[in-house]
């Protein structure tokens, strides 16, 4: 099978790249931090899935709004009392260095997570805090524990999160590190989970719907791994959100839809009893027009575990489709295209 920067490996060396994480030792030590009222999480691609991860597990936590952007516009809100974490696993992203910029006139306080480049540059040049994460993974999309875990520990610092009594972030990590090795363990089986449903979805193309914010990111996840690993067309929706809009366009074409799209739902025990039964509807609905409704059901202590759990049973279910099709899941060539032409 073809894999020619070893992505199934760096898929597999996930809990080995999440305790790393854990244990590297921190640049914001010695450190005091600074009073804030607000957070801003900015990254691209397999960068940007950070901020949606982080909005998912810790916003609960948090007293303080943590807003995500994919972009280059630095938000009106942001001046000295915000937090900013610019997050570019190459350091060379235009549209984070854009918000970075942006971010340091207005005196925000700003971290950084990255493998070096101009991002860990002007980070030096302008006193603010950078973590220098490994370069020898891969690509973006396969740093994920190694670009996440910085930022929930930068949070952490900064007094942003408020975990329930007897909870902690190194109780999450601890919840989270069992969890992988766990899922691992179940995912090296020559007919996994995730090898099984790579066969199901077959030459359709995947429509990945979540429940709240936790179902929403891992959708999201799921999706650019299915765009960038087999590069096939995926599709994410949102619940509740699509129960108000999107539910009603299975109303016509079932006779095509069904011929070219798979429903994955992705579960979790976070989705509260009104979103549950809004998937279980959705999935009754949906069952008429599409090839299939396959649920993918997280699993582990907390919800960076089953985020992480349902991250990694994404991963592989996207490798074992581009393997299946003979398609190495390493390069991208279009995107690195449209960067050329965009400089």
């Amino acid at each position: 099978m073809p894999d020619s920067i070893n992505m199934f490996a760096a898929a597999r060396g996930l809990p080995e790249q999440f305790a790393q994480a854990v244990s590297a030792s921190s640049p914001l030590d010695g450190v005091e931090p600074r009073s804030i009222s607000s957070v801003l999480i900015a990254g691209m691609g397999g960068s940007g899935i950070v901020g949606d991860l982080v909005s998912a597990v810790a916003a609960p936590f948090s007293p303080l709004p943590i807003v995500t952007i994919k972009s280059d516009e630095c938000p009106a809100f942001v001046d000295h009392n915000t937090l900013v974490l610019i997050v570019s696993f190459s350091g060379e992203t235009s549209e984070s260095i854009s918000v970075m910029t942006d971010a340091l006139a207005s005196g925000a306080s700003v971290v950084t997570i990255s493998c070096g480049g101009k991002v860990a540059d002007i980070a030096a040049s302008s006193g603010a805090t950078s973590w220098i994460i490994d370069a020898s993974l891969p690509c973006p999309r396969s740093g994920l524990a190694a670009l996440a875990v910085p930022a929930l520990r930068t949070l952490d610092h900064f007094g942003v999160l408020a975990w329930p009594e007897g909870q902690s972030l190194q109780v999450q990590f601890a919840a989270t590190q069992a969890q992988l090795e766990t899922r691992r363990a179940d995912l090296d089986r020559e007919d996994s989970l995730a090898v099984r449903l790579a066969r199901r979805i077959g030459r359709t193309m995947p429509l990945i719907y979540g429940a709240g914010p936790l179902g929403t990111a891992a959708a999201v996840r799921w999706k650019s791994q299915f765009n960038e690993n087999p590069k096939v067309p995926a599709f994410v929706g949102s619940v509740p959100e699509l129960t108000h809009n999107e539910i009603c366009g299975w109303a016509q074409h079932g006779d095509m839809t069904r011929q070219v799209l798979t429903l994955v739902q992705l579960r979790h025990s976070f989705e509260g009893d009104r979103n549950s039964e809004a998937m279980k509807i959705v999935g009754e609905i949906t069952e008429e027009v599409v090839a299939g409704v396959h649920e993918v059901t997280a699993e582990g202590e907390g919800m960076l575990a089953q985020f992480f759990d349902l991250a990694m049973i994404g991963d592989f279910v996207t490798l074992h489709h581009a393997f299946a099709e003979g398609i190495d899941p390493g390069p991208v060539p279009v995107l690195e295209d449209i960067k050329e032409r965009l400089r």
